[in-house]
């Protein structure tokens, strides 16, 4: 993390220093207009908000129904992917320190010689070694929103959401659409608020986003649908304190039981809390959960049952409900139709359940929703910072509409699996599905679990895979995945990926061949002279030479075999006010740790590479280190030359 930038500066180095006209809001009018309108403050929302409140230049106004801050949350799984995205957003460390840790997944089935009691049956790692830094922890959704309030409050914008407003529509002037600058997205809100209820306040807007839930608004006033199977069983959630004899509570565990249904735990943060996921009916026809009129002590009765012959004490509820499962999808997350496709710009996006909707099972929802989200954001930053054109957001809907429909897919087969009861021993045609398969299908899918098997397909900002050989194990269109190395200036022991933050610049990894300095040097002297250099071409002349495209080297040397002043001098720019140098450019191997980066990652000794990352932490592409030509075009091909 750096700071003091442009002079010393007391206090939290977290709390940006607060742009010309910032100010917390109160819960006064809306404002008339906006360049980002944000409805609903849920994950997907406010990682969106979070990522916009870093741009002074851009004005995002944040609206929600609700009366105030969630205070406890639905969602609690997150993903080993969510959590280098949460990294990006400075406050991993305080999610690993709070929440509960999935360190390993045990499975229960019906007792071989008394079906009406339950067994463990196996014990597996949670996630696969060596997939993330991170592990997959659980945590209070509202414990999110918080620290997403605390990035957006201590953003330059020092942004904050409005509350207790309730949208009526969104509008789009068909004549403003096409037009730049321009404001044609209306909408139009209910205040609730004591004191003003029932006042009509009217937004304009250069563009706005849906993170309204699977009700949305947004959806609606657009025409779209969710569109999916019915759902057809019913299960019930509660976080409760218990006393129980089961030895597996701190575990999460998959319990299938011969005829009483099943039960996913999930530990909770806190050392106590524990969740229970608990199969309920199956349902009829058209027939919802709530016509039901299920009680906490159905649920209760239920998981005794289903964990005989251990016993469950509940001693408090601090939360419960029932659902009813359902997979749905739209056709697409914008406001452009089939028939519009290459001739109209999408200005109104939707993200999160109101363009998609999972069961728990899988723990996709939140995490699903907050990606969607990161992807959007840095987009709409660029577009509206003039750094790219606005086609750019046509990869937004293309882009999460595929990922969504593959993880429905997923989770459609993962939930049913959790659905049916466990089949007997020596049954193989009978009823229900063999216990030995669930664990199977969990292990042979932990990457969709975690996250981390999304894939982008080749387009105008993910490149082909003509030398996808120099980087075997950093895939074009998959995240970035981050290993060990030693910043030369200091020797400090760190992640290389921890070098992306969610400040919409894109990054180059340049991983130096045997001729340490030869291949980089001459990369360095192109970006930093060359008139196609990106670096020049899309750099504002007032900015930091990284403001927009942050340049990095790794070498394989240990770190000890180089000086800072041995570095080309774009490895060392000076930047800010003062023209301070950047000591933070340069990276080692970590050899004395054992974990080389080149090796774990597949990086061509020889050779060496380029490895381009999105804004959102995916790799873009990867080129020799000599193909300065095929890097100008790859950012010509979609960015805008800086005025």
């Amino acid at each position: 993390m750096q700071f003091h930038l442009n002079g010393f500066r007391l206090g939290d180095p977290l709390v940006a220093e607060a742009a010309q006209g910032a100010a917390r809001i109160e819960q006064a009018s809306l404002p008339a207009r906006t360049d980002v309108l944000i409805v609903g403050c849920g994950p997907a929302g406010l990682t969106l908000a979070a990522q916009l409140a870093a741009f002074p230049g851009i004005a995002t106004l944040v609206v929600d129904q609700k009366s105030g801050p969630l205070q406890l949350g639905q969602a609690d799984g997150v993903a080993c992917r969510t959590m280098e995205m949460f990294e990006a957003f400075g406050f991993a460390e305080r999610v690993l320190k709070e929440a509960y840790w999935v360190n390993e997944t045990t499975f229960w089935k019906p007792e071989d010689g008394d079906p009406s009691r339950i067994a463990r049956s196996g014990r597996v790692q949670d996630t696969e070694d060596g997939l993330s830094e991170f592990p997959h922890v659980i945590l209070n959704q509202a414990r999110v929103h918080d620290f997403y309030l605390d990035v957006m409050r201590n953003s330059p914008t020092r942004l904050e959401p409005h509350y207790d407003r309730k949208l009526i529509d969104v509008t789009i002037d068909p004549a403003l659409r096409g037009q730049a600058g321009a404001y044609p997205v209306t909408a139009r809100f209910e205040r609730l608020d004591a004191g003003h209820e029932g006042e009509i306040e009217t937004v304009e807007a250069r563009y706005a986003v849906g993170c309204d839930g699977a009700r949305s608004t947004v959806r609606k006033s657009l025409g779209l649908e969710l569109k999916g199977d019915s759902a057809n069983h019913a299960w019930g959630v509660m976080d409760v304190l218990a006393v129980t004899d089961f030895p597996d509570i701190r575990f999460k565990s998959l319990i299938q039981s011969a005829s009483e249904g099943s039960i996913v735990i999930i530990p909770r943060e806190g050392g106590y809390l524990v969740r229970f996921y608990i199969e309920l009916d199956k349902l009829s026809a058209g027939e919802r959960v709530a016509s039901r009129n299920i009680t906490v002590d159905h649920l209760i009765a239920a998981a005794r049952r289903i964990l005989n012959p251990y016993e469950l004490d509940v001693r408090e509820v601090a939360w419960w409900s029932v659902y009813d499962i359902g997979q749905r999808l739209c056709d697409r997350f914008d406001d452009v139709s089939p028939d519009e496709t290459g001739t109209q710009l999408p200005r109104v996006f939707i993200a999160g359940d109101a363009c998609h909707t999972h069961s728990p099972k899988a723990g996709q929802g939140m995490n699903v929703s907050m990606q969607d989200a990161f992807n959007l954001g840095w987009k709409l930053a660029a577009v509206l910072r003039g750094q790219a054109a606005p086609q750019l957001l046509r990869t937004y809907s293309t882009e999460r509409q595929s990922i969504a429909a593959e993880l429905i897919g997923f989770d459609r087969e993962w939930a049913k699996m959790l659905s049916m009861p466990a089949r007997r021993p020596g049954d193989p045609d009978g009823v229900g599905v063999d216990p030995a398969e669930t664990q199977r299908y969990f292990v042979q899918h932990g990457r969709y679990t975690a996250g981390t098997a999304t894939v982008y397909s080749p387009s105008a900002i993910t490149g082909g895979t003509n030398h996808q050989h120099l980087a075997r194990g950093l895939p074009i269109g998959m995240r970035f995945h981050s290993a060990p190395v030693v910043r030369l200036a200091d020797a400090k022991p760190m992640q290389l990926g921890h070098v992306a933050r969610a400040d919409g610049r894109w990054r180059i990894f340049a991983f130096a061949g045997a001729e340490a300095l030869a291949g980089v040097g001459a990369l360095c002297a192109f970006l930093e002279s060359a008139e196609t250099s990106p670096l020049r071409r899309f750099t504002p002349a007032s900015a930091d030479v990284d403001a927009v495209i942050d340049l990095c080297a790794v070498f394989q040397q240990p770190h000890t075999g180089f000086a800072p002043g041995d570095l080309p001098s774009l490895l060392l720019p000076a930047k800010g006010t003062l023209g301070l140098r950047d000591y933070e450019k340069a990276f080692c191997a970590d050899l004395k740790g054992g974990d080389d980066i080149f090796d774990m990652r597949g990086i061509d000794r020889e050779a060496g590479c380029i490895v381009v990352v999105r804004p959102d932490q995916y790799v873009a592409h990867v080129l020799p280190l000599g193909a300065h030509a095929e890097l100008a075009a790859f950012f010509d091909a979609f960015m805008t030359p800086a005025a």
